[in-house]
C-alpha cells in the first residue's frame, strides 16, 4: 500500500490560488477513478476536481472556504502499490516524549479511528465492530416522539388542526409534531397547551421570545460577490439616473412577435429587445460601452472603448448573483439574444458556466423582473463604467391629448462611473434607449 497525493491543478489563465467550496468525500471514504472529490471556485466559476485513481481518503488538504495555492496538496489517498508520495508523518502512533511531527501546509490529518477504518477498507477487511454491552436487555421500539423542525421548514398539519391552532392562538412553527414525517396532531396541540413547548411567559406562542442565532461563513460564490461589490463601491464614484419609459407599444409588439413567431423562433421577453436598444444607443455614445483600468501598472488610468457589445446579464442563482455574458450582442437579433440568455442563465443556475462565459462584459443589464420595484441603484460591474437597471412594468393612468388613458410604464434605473461618464452623456444615453423602446419598430430598421 502507498500514499497518493492529488495536488491542486493549474486551472489556467494565471490563476494562482482557488477556494475550496465543498468536499465530496471525507477521510475513510473509498473513492473510484474519475469520482469527484471536491468543488473549487475561481472568479465565480466552480470546477470539479476528479480522482485519477482508486483509493481510500487519508486526509484533506484544507477546510471549506480555505484558499489553496496551485500545486498545494489537495487530498491524500491510500492506494494499491507504491503511490506517488511518502507516507504522511501522522501514520506512526505517537509515543511519550515524541516531538509533534510537522505536517504538510494545510493538511488535515484523519482521526485515528478513521485511519484504522481506511486501512481496513484498503485491505478489503471489515473494520472491527464495537461489541454491544452484554448486560443491556433488548427493548421494544420506543414510542414515537415529537420531531424537531429544521429552520425555515413549514409545519405539516391537517386543516382541522390548523384551524384549532388558530382559534387557540398557537403558532404551529413552535409545535413539535409526533405524526408521520413530523406531522402535527391534536395531541401535539394538547401537549403544547399543557406547557411543553410554550414559552416561559405562558402567553400566545406567536409572541414567544426567541434567543437563537446562526453563524454563516461567507465562502464560495457569496465571498466572491462580497469582494466584487466592495471593490466596485470603494473605487467607482457611482451616480444613478432614473427615467420613466412608456412600454405600451413595445409590449404590444412583443406580444405580436410571440404570437406569430413564438413556435418557430421561440418566445421573447422584454430583455432581448432592451439589449438591442442598448446596442443601438452605444453606437452614438461609445464611451458608455467601455472598461476603465483604475489599478496599477502600465494600463492604469486608461479607458478602453469597445466596438463589440458584450452584455452581462445579472442572473440570480441558488448560490448567489452571477453575471454570464452574451457576447457580440450587436450581431444578434432579439431571438438569438433570447436563446443565448436562456442557455447562459440555465448554465449559471446549474453551476456549469465556463470561466470565459462569466467574464469580458463591456456593459451590464440587471433586472429583478416582477420584483423590480419602482427605483433601484444598481452597482456597476467593475471595471465597466455603466449598468442599466430594469424596474417592473406597471399600468397607470396617463394624460395623452387631453384625455386620461391607461399606459404601461417602466423605470430604467441606471448607474454610471462619474470619473469617465458625465451626467449629460448618461442622460442622453438613457434618453436614446427610451426613444427606441417607445418607438420599437426602430429596433428592426436601424
Amino acid at each position: 500500500m502507498g500514499d497518493y497525493v492529488i495536488k491542486m491543478p493549474d486551472l489556467g489563465e494565471g490563476i494562482a490560488e482557488v477556494e475550496v467550496v465543498a468536499w465530496r468525500v471525507q477521510p475513510g471514504d473509498a473513492v473510484k477513478e474519475d469520482q469527484v472529490l471536491a468543488d473549487v471556485m475561481t472568479d465565480k466559476a466552480t470546477v470539479e476536481i476528479p480522482s485519477p485513481v482508486h483509493g481510500t481518503v487519508l486526509g484533506l488538504g484544507g477546510k471549506v472556504g480555505q484558499a489553496l495555492a496551485v500545486g498545494a496538496e489537495l487530498i491524500r489517498l491510500q492506494v494499491e502499490g507504491a503511490g506517488n508520495a511518502a507516507a504522511a508523518p501522522v501514520a506512526r502512533t505517537a509515543e511519550a516524549g515524541d516531538e509533534p511531527a510537522e505536517l504538510p501546509h494545510g493538511f488535515v490529518p484523519e482521526p485515528p479511528r478513521v485511519a484504522e477504518a481506511a486501512a481496513s477498507v484498503a485491505r478489503r477487511e471489515p473494520a472491527p465492530a464495537t461489541p454491544a454491552p452484554s448486560a443491556a436487555p433488548v427493548s421494544a421500539p420506543a414510542p414515537s416522539r415529537p420531531q424537531a423542525r429544521a429552520a425555515g421548514e413549514k409545519p405539516q398539519a391537517a386543516p382541522a388542526v390548523r384551524k384549532r391552532a388558530w382559534d387557540l392562538g398557537i403558532e404551529l412553527q413552535y409545535v413539535a409534531g409526533s405524526g408521520p414525517a413530523g406531522r402535527i396532531t391534536h395531541a401535539d396541540l394538547d401537549a403544547h397547551l399543557a406547557g411543553r413547548g410554550r414559552h416561559a411567559g405562558g402567553g400566545d406562542s406567536r409572541y414567544a421570545q426567541l434567543d437563537g442565532e446562526e453563524t454563516i461563513p461567507v465562502i464560495g460564490l457569496r465571498r466572491k460577490i462580497a469582494e466584487k461589490m466592495q471593490l466596485a463601491k470603494r473605487q467607482i464614484p457611482h451616480f444613478t439616473y432614473v427615467e420613466e419609459v412608456d412600454v405600451t407599444e413595445l409590449e404590444a409588439l412583443r406580444k405580436q412577435l410571440n404570437e406569430r413567431y413564438g413556435e418557430e423562433r421561440g418566445r421573447i421577453t422584454l430583455l432581448p429587445l432592451l439589449m438591442r436598444a442598448v446596442v443601438l444607443a452605444v453606437r452614438r455614445y461609445p464611451e458608455v460601452n467601455a472598461r476603465y483600468d483604475d489599478g496599477s501598472g502600465d494600463g492604469a488610468g486608461i479607458v478602453t472603448r469597445y466596438q463589440a457589445v458584450h452584455i452581462g446579464v445579472a442572473t440570480q442563482t441558488g448560490a448567489g448573483l452571477m453575471v454570464p455574458v452574451v457576447r457580440n450582442s450587436e450581431a444578434r437579433d432579439p431571438w438569438s439574444n433570447a436563446a443565448e440568455i436562456a442557455r447562459l442563465a440555465q448554465a449559471a443556475r446549474d453551476g456549469k458556466c465556463a470561466r470565459d462565459e462569466l467574464s469580458g462584459s463591456t456593459i451590464t443589464i440587471t433586472s429583478l423582473g416582477a420584483l423590480g420595484g419602482i427605483v433601484s441603484t444598481p452597482v456597476i460591474n467593475h471595471p465597466e463604467v455603466a449598468i442599466v437597471g430594469i424596474n417592473r412594468i406597471v399600468e397607470r393612468p396617463v394624460v395623452r391629448d387631453g384625455g386620461m388613458v391607461a399606459r404601461k410604464l417602466m423605470n430604467l434605473s441606471s448607474s454610471f462611473d462619474h470619473r469617465v461618464i458625465d451626467g449629460m452623456v448618461a442622460a442622453e444615453f438613457i434618453q436614446t434607449i427610451r426613444g427606441y423602446l417607445e418607438a420599437p419598430t426602430l429596433l428592426f430598421v436601424e
